[in-house]
């Protein structure tokens, strides 16, 4: 029986060390969670404020606490995406204050572009509504994936930002920017001046 197991042993480790030697093993990458996305559903915005619109039914308005907010900031919370809308209103009654607004809008999207793979820039134009504007698409690994500004050219001043609160990670959350873009869309095309 010892012979046996005398020829058994050398050829058990000979195997064995066989089997382990032609393993490559490399990690591999994290798993992203499967994104559940809500059925389409939009309200109109109720809210004492110069502007309308309608925003989707899964987001909730909460008006923007901060220290520096003004009466009419607000923030549209999507919750299960750990995202923001930050929006803001301002009065720009006067030329130098609407330049300045306009030119700020495009410093805060172009301050992007160290970490923006592209910069999209398109005009919003609704002359029977007097909105105007310009949204920015933010593309990589960014801090902001969307931001837009509307404007009637005369009083009116609006301002949207889209952040999330993780560390940027473009292709992770790349479905879910593409989701809330069409709510986005939605916004800005249903986006009216109460007066």
């Amino acid at each position: 029986m010892k012979i046996k197991q005398i020829i058994f042993l050398p050829f058990a480790l000979l195997l064995g060390f066989s089997a382990c030697r032609n393993n490559d093993y490399s990690p591999k990458p994290k798993a992203y969670y499967r994104i559940e996305f809500p059925e389409k559903s939009y309200q109109a915005l109720k809210a004492p404020v110069p502007f309308s619109f309608s925003y989707p039914a899964y987001a909730s308005v909460e008006q923007d606490k901060s220290r520096d907010a003004q009466n009419n900031w607000y923030n549209l919370h999507f919750k299960q995406f750990n995202g923001y809308l930050h929006l803001t209103y301002y009065d720009v009654s006067g030329k130098e204050a609407f330049n300045e607004m306009v030119e700020d809008a495009r410093k805060l999207a172009f301050k992007h572009t160290i970490k923006a793979s592209a910069i999209d820039q398109k005009l919003i134009n609704y002359p029977e509504k007097r909105v105007y504007g310009v949204y920015y698409a933010i593309e990589g690994n960014t801090a902001s994936s969307v931001q837009f500004f509307l404007t009637d050219s005369v009083k009116h001043y609006f301002r949207g930002a889209l952040y999330f609160n993780e560390r940027p990670q473009y292709d992770s959350i790349a479905p879910v920017i593409k989701f809330i873009k069409t709510d986005i869309d939605t916004l800005i095309s249903t986006f009216k001046w109460k007066n």
